[in-house]
C-alpha cells in the first residue's frame, strides 16, 4: 500500500476499532435486551449472534444462558482493551490490515472463481480444472498487463535477506 492509502486505511481501521465497543444509540431503546456498561444489545442483535454462533446449534434455554454469558464477557474485555488504548496500538492495526486484505482477496478470487467456472462447459473434473486454471492465469496476466507496476532493484536488493536479492 503507498503510504496515502495506508493512512486512510489505518485512519478508518481506527474509527472501526472505536466503533466496535461503542452503541451509537445509547438512550434506553425498548428492543434493548441487555446493557453492558454503555453498550446496548438488541433482541435482534442477540438472536443473530447466537444464531451465528456454535451456542445455537442446539437452541435451549441453557445454551441461550451460556451465550448470554460468553457474550457478556466478550463485551468486557472489548470495553477493557479499548480502555486501555489496545485498540490504537501499531500492532493491532497491522493485524487490521491483514486481515482486510486476506478477506478481500478471498472475497476477489471467489468471485473470479465463480465466475470461470460459470464459463466452463467441461463435464470432465481434470479437463475443468486445467481450463480454470488456465483461464486464472489469463485473469492476472491481463491484470499484470494493464498495471503500472515498478520494481526498483536498488532498495529490493536492499530489503533482501543476507544473500542480497530474490
Amino acid at each position: 500500500m503507498n503510504g496515502k492509502r495506508l493512512i486512510l486505511f489505518l485512519s478508518l481501521a481506527v474509527l472501526f476499532a472505536s466503533g466496535c465497543c461503542q452503541n451509537f444509540n445509547v438512550s434506553a431503546d425498548k428492543d434493548t435486551i441487555i446493557s453492558v456498561n454503555d453498550y446496548n444489545i438488541t433482541r435482534k442483535e442477540f438472536e443473530n449472534e447466537f444464531k451465528a454462533s456454535a451456542y445455537g446449534k442446539i437452541d435451549t434455554p441453557e445454551a441461550r444462558k451460556d451465550f448470554l454469558n460468553t457474550l457478556i464477557d466478550r463485551k468486557l474485555i472489548l470495553q477493557y482493551a479499548q480502555k486501555e488504548g489496545l485498540d490504537k496500538k501499531k500492532n493491532f492495526l497491522r493485524s487490521i490490515e491483514k486481515f482486510w486484505e486476506q478477506s478481500l482477496l478471498k472475497v476477489a478470487l471467489d468471485r473470479k472463481t465463480k465466475e470461470i467456472e460459470s464459463k466452463i462447459s467441461v463435464s470432465d473434473w481434470e479437463a475443468k480444472k486445467s481450463e480454470e486454471t488456465k483461464m486464472m492465469g489469463d485473469w492476472m496476466a491481463d491484470l499484470r498487463k494493464n498495471a503500472n507496476i515498478t520494481i526498483k532493484d536498488d532498495n529490493l536488493k536492499n530489503a533482501a535477506g543476507k544473500d542480497g536479492g530474490i
